[in-house]
């Protein structure tokens, strides 16, 4: 019978990559919490219809790639593809759309059926924020709105994680603007009518999109589509002037919270709810597809979940792609080593010494060997610091040996509490 493997597109997260992925969350939950995002946990699954509404019905992640079942009782149920979309409707059916702002951050695993390649799985992770609430809308006495600090300040979040991660350097902030309604309304047109003039020359998903979604077009990969959208209108030729002042409201607070960007005319949201502020984090580290966070302004994803028309902005970053940037994995838990050689009251005391141990906060592991020679080889294996050694004789005296493994030096002790102590010391010194 041949061995079981994990689906195409699945991988298991074991030693090394786990530890990278588990440094990536830890280090985006903590920078979250410093400005002052909670974390939030919604189902893997949700009614399909929270994607379909959200997502857009044309688009390719609902046509082709959403992993869509019925269940026993016949509904249709959906694996997420991303996080907002849960998000926004844990904002409605919680009630919580009465106390804004919210601000959100959320890691788990999502699902799409793609062709796997380097970094992108079928089972995949993300880490991501969300923040409910300051609008775009400028405020009665004239002063930009809310939205501008909100939007700088979400973007400022996205690159402290990728600093604290040790990758700040690697990766670059990309800006554009989508403008609001009228904006875009009036981009959409010259577009189109842009486009027409090539329409025999589009790929076929761009002839369809034209009628359909033209601004998706932009963001095409196929060369030849690519090659004309390069001559194309930008929305920046076609901002209102609220939209242009939102806009150079959100590069003039990027500075004053000391983030850095270069403005990316070509950076587009295909669905209309999007508005305003777009960005991503792109590198050249991880070959063509080089975005490793994205996000953006959005106006009617928590209605459209039925709640009222609230404001978001946030943006998700692919746990798998962000751990392949590491410099180095963070190093595995270095323990002590307990090695009780007998049995009886001898492994007794070793236990006790092991609980005492563990309770202090200290890492420990249990040699199921009496051997000392096979305890220090476990030991030597696991990369563990120090080894605890207690025999016939010390139990006999009522002491206790500590070795440092790496100095191979030793000295006895009488009570748990100077084994502790001398354990951490040797933790600390080489730490």
């Amino acid at each position: 019978m041949p061995r079981l493997q994990p689906p195409r597109g699945t991988h298991d997260l074991i030693g090394e990559e786990q530890r990278r992925h588990r440094f990536v969350i830890e280090t985006a939950r903590e920078i979250a919490g410093r400005y002052g995002f909670e974390e939030w946990a919604t189902p893997i699954f949700e009614n399909t219809e929270v994607f379909a509404r959200t997502l857009g019905e044309t688009s390719d992640v609902v046509t082709k790639e959403m992993y869509t079942f019925p269940d026993r009782g016949g509904e249709s149920l959906t694996l997420r593809p991303e996080g907002t979309a849960g998000v926004c409707r844990a904002l409605v059916s919680n009630g919580l759309t009465q106390t804004l702002p919210q601000r959100v951050f959320y890691a788990g695993p999502m699902f799409r059926y793609e062709r796997p390649q380097k970094g992108r799985f079928r089972q995949f992770h993300q880490i991501g924020v969300e923040l409910f609430g300051p609008s775009p809308l400028t405020f009665p006495d004239g002063r930009l709105p809310s939205g501008v600090i909100a939007d700088a300040e979400i973007i400022a979040c996205g690159h402290d994680m990728l600093h604290h991660l040790g990758i700040g350097a690697d990766v670059t902030l990309e800006i554009n603007t989508l403008g609001d309604t009228v904006s875009r309304e009036a981009h959409r047109a010259a577009l189109v009518a842009y486009l027409r003039d090539f329409v025999s020359d589009l790929s076929d998903e761009s002839r369809v999109r034209l009628e359909k979604n033209p601004l998706r077009i932009l963001d095409s990969k196929d060369p030849r589509d690519q090659e004309i959208v390069a001559h194309a209108p930008k929305i920046t030729a076609h901002l209102s002037g609220e939209a242009q002042k939102f806009y150079d409201g959100v590069k003039k607070y990027l500075d004053v919270f000391g983030v850095p960007f270069k403005e990316n005319p070509r950076i587009v949201r295909g669905l209309d709810y999007y508005s305003h502020t777009a960005f991503e984090f792109v590198t050249t580290r991880l070959g063509a597809q080089g975005t490793v966070m994205a996000g953006g302004r959005y106006e009617g994803l928590v209605r459209e979940m039925g709640g009222p028309q609230v404001s978001g902005v946030g943006f998700a970053a692919g746990i798998e792609r962000l751990a392949m940037l590491l410099a180095q994995a963070p190093a595995a838990t270095a323990p002590a080593m307990v090695i009780a050689m007998g049995a009886g009251e001898v492994e007794e005391a070793g236990l006790k010494l092991l609980q005492a141990l563990r309770r202090a906060g200290v890492a420990a592991e249990f040699s199921y060997h009496p051997s000392l020679k096979r305890g220090l080889e476990r030991a030597d294996k696991i990369g563990a610091l120090a080894a605890v050694l207690i025999g016939e004789d010390e139990v006999k005296n009522n002491t206790v040996i500590v070795r440092d493994l790496a100095r191979r030096e030793q000295n006895a002790y009488r009570t748990i509490e100077d084994v502790i102590l001398a354990v951490k010391k040797t933790f600390a010194e080489h730490a």
